[in-house]
């Protein structure tokens, strides 16, 4: 059963025990992501996720890697729009340490100027590493298309010169604003005493202090819809088409989950189904929904050989039409919520994924989400609520960006940006 406390200091503590796994997966989780960060810092958050592995007062980068290492299990951590988290899973038996080890990189990190040269040299070579691969580097540039006046569409990573301003003291007083106990979710599943890992998470945690000194923005960022297009020399055009979404608690939320599996989001879905099966005109051709706490942006995307880009478009632009023209059928979307309810008790068995889906709930929505009503709420979608839904997302003006050879411009001369 889930349980839920609260430290002294504010930070949210989530317990799930289960008996029958001998693993604990731990998350530290923390309301601070990159559309947070001051524009000339971008890429401060996702660095600090990086030096908190760099060397703490007791122990140097390399003894903190081979404390972790001796946990065995995995550590790790990732940044994103609105969120940092650090999350493991150990044995149980070395939970405890985790534990402390977390609380130490966390907190007595010291941001050594040397390994902060090192690190920025490293995050450096990340971005290329992504600016090298055109399939991954075109949904950054959709954000970035779509929401251009935003530090949403700012890139994670950061830039060159957002990362050379970055030193010792900036770090310090960002983790210091950020890294608040009033900011921060523990969630833990696995193997383990509640009461027990309640008194360790004291230990480790209770002394830290501090309030949020600034609230996030009020003021929902603008959506731009406009057409961005990169060159590069390669073989495929890879086409990011991208529409105003919504934020993940809109009432709306579940129909559009329903109607995404439908339109791209399975190997079954008319996207999939059409463009790759049908006319074998695509490998990689699908839809998703990045929804944030007060926006979303809903995105089809595909690679395909520089001649067929726009027939490709064309395809996606007719399955649209037909889908506001006639909906969904009741077996389609029948099907598509027995996939979705199979893959979302199928996850239940990771203690990972049970961690991380009682934190998100706790982080992003302040409340917790029962399974059981999750399904609920998936099961009650009606064609009704999937056609308003999709007229919803499907009538605004759309955004566009494409990496390819110059002589792709085309694909954009060829919209009317409805």
């Amino acid at each position: 059963m889930l349980q839920y406390h609260r430290l002294n200091n504010g930070i949210r503590v989530l317990l799930e025990p289960i008996s029958h796994v001998r693993s604990v997966s731990i998350g530290v989780y923390v309301a601070n992501g990159s559309r947070d960060e001051p524009i000339e810092l971008s890429g401060v958050s996702h660095m600090l996720e990086h030096m908190y592995f760099k060397g703490t007062t007791r122990h140097n980068a390399r003894e903190l890697a081979e404390v972790l290492d001796s946990l065995g299990g995995h550590v790790n951590a990732y940044t994103t729009k609105e969120y940092t988290c650090y999350h493991a899973k150990v044995l149980d038996e070395h939970a405890k340490r985790l534990l402390d080890t977390l609380s130490e990189m966390l907190f007595e990190s010291e941001f050594a100027a040397d390994e902060l040269e090192r690190e920025k040299r490293v995050v450096l070579e990340e971005i290329k590493m992504y600016e090298d691969n055109s399939e991954e580097a075109v949904h950054d540039l959709i954000l970035e298309t779509a929401f251009e006046h935003d530090m949403l569409g700012a890139n994670i990573l950061g830039t060159e010169e957002s990362l050379e301003r970055l030193d010792r003291t900036t770090l310090k007083n960002f983790a210091a604003s950020a890294y608040t106990p009033d900011r921060m979710v523990i969630s833990v599943c696995g193997h383990f005493d509640a009461l027990e890992m309640l008194q360790w998470i004291e230990e480790s945690f209770a002394h830290a202090q501090g309030m949020a000194q600034a609230s996030h923005s009020e003021r929902p960022p603008q959506y731009t819809p406009k057409r961005v297009f990169q060159r590069k020399s390669i073989e495929q055009v890879h086409v990011c088409v991208a529409y105003e979404g919504i934020h993940y608690d809109h009432k709306d939320a579940q129909a559009l989950v329903v109607l995404n599996n439908i339109l791209g989001a399975s190997s079954s879905s008319r996207l999939f189904q059409d463009i790759r099966e049908e006319r074998g005109l695509a490998y990689n051709v699908f839809s998703y929904h990045s929804a944030f706490r007060d926006t979303g942006l809903y995105v089809l995307s595909y690679g395909t050989a520089q001649d067929q880009a726009t027939e490709v478009l064309a395809r996606m632009d007719h399955l649209i039409a037909a889908l506001l023209q006639d909906g969904v059928t009741e077996s389609e979307m029948q099907k598509s919520k027995d996939q979705l309810r199979g893959s979302l008790l199928l996850s239940l068995e990771s203690t990972s994924s049970r961690m991380s889906r009682i934190a998100k709930n706790e982080l992003l929505l302040r409340r917790t989400i029962e399974v059981e009503q999750a399904i609920d709420e998936m099961m009650s979608v009606t064609r009704e609520d999937i056609a308003r839904t999709a007229q919803h997302i499907f009538s605004g003006a759309r955004a566009i960006a494409a990496v390819g050879a110059p002589s792709l411009e085309s694909i954009f001369e060829a919209d009317n940006l409805r």
